[in-house]
């Protein structure tokens, strides 16, 4: 990870809320939501911003690892949705690297719409080593494929990303 280009990371960008991102349309498509679906809010789901905020900071990061042997994932995503965002809304999203770690970088995102602002997030993302994570995944698809009987584990949160417990 370029510990400079990630720490100059600042972006302002435009987003369009898509009538298939709200509510009602994620929560229609869950086995547990499709009951209730029809009653909620024609607005933007907090899934679906989550998943905005997140992609954005994901792909700054990007730019600043070696593709060939880091991945940049998740790690922790605060979120506090505002506001509600009805489709067609334009939101703008600014954001930029508040902290750094030595294999991590959080992010501050903030969002409004026309009106007001509608999010106030922090993500830390985490700069993992690829073979790392693609190992732990290829083991869990080999369990799975071995026995469904068998419950997984759980994993201990530090365990999650082992190698991102320094990066604080």
């Amino acid at each position: 990870m370029n510990h400079q280009g990630v720490s100059e990371i600042f972006f302002e960008e435009t987003y369009s809320v898509p009538p298939e991102q709200t509510a009602q349309a994620l929560f229609s498509r869950l086995p547990h939501g499709s009951d209730y679906a029809e009653r909620l809010i024609e607005c933007l789901a907090t899934g679906y911003l989550v998943a905005v905020v997140e992609s954005i900071c994901i792909r700054e990061m990007q730019r600043h690892v070696d593709a060939a042997t880091e991945v940049v994932v998740g790690r922790t995503i605060l979120l506090e949705h505002k506001g509600p965002i009805p489709p067609g809304s334009s939101l703008k999203l600014r954001g930029w690297v508040e902290h750094l770690g030595e294999r991590s970088a959080t992010f501050c995102v903030q969002a409004s719409d026309d009106h007001e602002v509608v999010c106030e997030s922090a993500v830390t993302l985490v700069a993992a080593q690829r073979t790392v994570i693609e190992s732990r995944i290829a083991a869990k698809v080999e369990a799975l494929v071995q026995t469904t009987d068998r419950q997984p584990k759980q994993a201990a949160t530090a365990e999650a990303f082992p190698e991102a417990e320094a990066t604080e």
